[in-house]
């Protein structure tokens, strides 16, 4: 055994010690022989595990929760699960907004909560970083201890496991790409066709670059358990710490902009202003790459909209570029919106003030999004607004989420990753909120309708043309792959994945040949 497996196996142990008395066992010999933890429903601690899905409109009710400690429990988890010929499913940190994991079918869940190591690994000349360790603990150890980032999202509860496989971007994307553009390799426990369940290193310049490859955007749950992440930035050797990912800026400036209510003709002029904006100022090297702005365009009070720009604030010119931004995006709006002062703070204080905490979501949601290519049409923009003043669905956390890309993210081909969407310059996510399970059919439909509605030169939904660039498979939507809500000839694979689709399908045959995993949005092995 070599001297990374003895450690491996002494942490797992040290793990196990710390947990006893909370309902952790291992299976018993007249099963099957397995080493890893495992919860059963009447064990204490399974509920919080079992139940901790960020959309609390779905819940499991699985047989077996396995937490394994080191890659090796992985292959045991996994190994188990198949010898049982139990369906398996995986969670890191939980945030899945469909039903992957949590649904009735759900046998075992095999939780990656206690996956977290991040340390640099000299070997690869990168630094390696737990699945289950989530995006708030990455950026404050990457940050604290070498000074370097990764541009992922604004949700600290994150975890690493399905974000990065799905492709991640967030509020420093602009300046340093995709977080698909930083993984130089990943550790996969994967089931070949004898149901042999093994952990294989991928990288992109050596063993296995096509698993690699699958992991930069295929999505989550695909292929196999990712155990960890190699992250190296793509056009870096890795001989210099301190470059092998990139460096943010030591300090942001910031600010707030609040349109508190919205009649239709200032709605459109607001939020047309600020997607133009953005529209003209995404090419890669732009000056304003370093802004990122947040919208948030509520069903509330007709529409009450509210911006975040952050930029690097140790540009000489940062102020007058967010002063340049501030009176691109108010041009013309009456009554004119609020401006709140802008302040500066470190890097890391303010990034973590503006991300979204840790936790489960506070109602039951639906999401949906789209990639644009360009700004919306002022018909659309009076489309969202009908439906965000709707007096039946008026509610704070539902409204349509603006974020935009484009920059550094579109300096790469769309075959370079899994993820294809080189080519646009914003996000649009549609969340629909509610409380009360009864009301469930209601806001679906809303949901679905305004969705339709916006797309309904396009069959309902973000075809790939001059406009849009499809779908995110991380804000997954099983709707685009229903005949009656996608009236496209676009198949919902195609939304998500473009040409690259083909390509997912042969590693697909190649690494899960008997379709272990799988979910409602899964890639699909090819036909025989």
């Amino acid at each position: 055994m070599s001297a990374l497996s003895r450690r491996r196996l002494l942490i797992g142990a040290a793990g196990l010690v710390g947990v006893a008395g909370t309902g952790f066992r291992t299976a018993n010999a007249e099963s099957v022989s397995t080493t890893v933890a495992e919860l059963h429903p009447a064990d204490p601690g399974y509920a919080g595990l079992a139940h901790r899905g960020y959309n609390p409109r779905f819940v499991a009710n699985p047989e077996i929760v396995s937490v394994p400690t080191t890659t090796e429990e992985v292959v045991d988890a996994v190994q188990s699960a198949v010898d049982r010929r139990l369906p398996i499913t995986v969670r890191s940190g939980g945030h899945c907004v469909e039903d992957f994991v949590d649904n009735p079918g759900t046998k075992v869940i095999v939780d990656l909560s206690r996956l977290i190591g991040i340390g640099h690994d000299p070997a690869h000349r990168a630094f390696s970083v737990g699945a289950g360790a989530d995006l708030g603990t990455v950026y404050e150890q990457l940050h604290r201890r070498w000074g370097v980032t990764i541009p992922g999202g604004s949700c600290l509860g994150v975890g690493m496991g399905g974000h990065a496989a799905g492709g991640g971007f967030g509020p420093t994307s602009r300046l340093f790409g995709s977080v698909v553009d930083h993984i130089y390799g990943v550790e996969v426990v994967v089931v070949d066709a004898n149901g042999k369940a093994t952990a294989v290193l991928a990288t992109r310049d050596g063993p296995n670059a096509d698993l690699w490859w699958a992991h930069t955007g295929g999505g989550g749950g695909n292929f196999g358990v990712v155990t960890r992440y190699l992250l190296r930035s793509h056009d870096v050797d890795g001989f210099d710490l301190a470059r092998i990912l990139p460096t943010p800026p030591v300090d942001l400036l910031t600010a707030q902009i609040i349109l508190p209510t919205a009649t239709e003709a200032s709605f459109v002029r607001f939020v047309g202003n600020y997607l133009r904006f953005f529209e003209r100022n995404s090419e890669p090297g732009s000056r304003f790459s370093s802004l990122y702005v947040q919208f948030f365009a509520s069903a509330y009070l007709g529409g009450f909209c509210q911006l975040t720009p952050r930029l690097d604030a140790d540009r000489p010119d940062s102020r007058a570029l967010l002063d340049e931004f501030v009176a691109a995006v108010v041009e013309g709006v009456w009554p004119p919106p609020v401006v709140a002062p802008a302040t500066q703070g470190s890097f890391l204080d303010v990034s973590m003030q503006l991300a979204a905490p840790r936790g489960r979501a506070p109602f039951l949601g639906k999401y949906k999004s789209a990639n644009l290519r360009q700004a919306y049409t002022d018909e659309q923009l009076r489309t969202l607004h009908r439906y965000l003043s709707d007096p039946r669905f008026q509610n704070q956390n539902s409204g349509v989420e603006l974020l935009p890309i484009g920059g550094a993210m579109n300096t790469r081909g769309s075959a370079a990753t899994a993820m294809p969407t080189r080519d646009s310059f914003m996000k649009a996510v549609f969340v629909t909120a509610w409380q009360n399970p009864a009301d469930t059919d209601a806001h679906l439909a809303w949901s679905r309708n305004m969705y339709r509605d916006i797309y309904i030169d396009t069959g309902g939904v973000p075809v790939p043309n001059h406009a849009n660039a499809g779908s995110y498979i991380n804000y997954p939507d099983t709707d685009l792959r229903s005949s009656h809500w996608n009236t496209s000839s676009v198949a919902w694979s195609t939304l998500y994945y473009g040409d690259n689709y083909p390509r997912l399908q042969q590693i697909k045959a190649t690494w899960d040949p008997g379709g272990v995993f799988g979910h409602s949005l899964s890639v699909e092995l090819p036909d025989s």
